[in-house]
């Protein structure tokens, strides 16, 4: 469980800052009148889902601070 989450962890972390690059690409682009991902998303609504995605990379890392910090104190008690 801990490597997936490890992975899960890396793979949203790289995904929210490719969806930021892309928000200011896209941002660019519109400056000169072209689109890079088509008039669906604008980019506050792709840096929303990179905040998204980061807040849930949070949430992981805090998780896995919290197990380890209980595995400590379990392993302190016992002494």
């Amino acid at each position: 469980m801990r490597e997936l989450t490890y992975y899960l962890r890396r793979i949203l972390f790289l995904g929210a800052f490719l969806v930021a690059g892309l928000a200011v690409v896209e941002k660019t682009f519109n400056f000169i009148g072209y689109s890079v991902v088509g008039a669906q998303y604008n980019p506050g609504r792709l840096l929303e889902f990179s905040a998204i995605s980061l807040l849930f990379v949070v949430v992981l890392q805090l998780r896995e601070i919290n197990s380890s910090l209980a595995a400590k104190t379990t392993r302190d008690q016992l002494k």
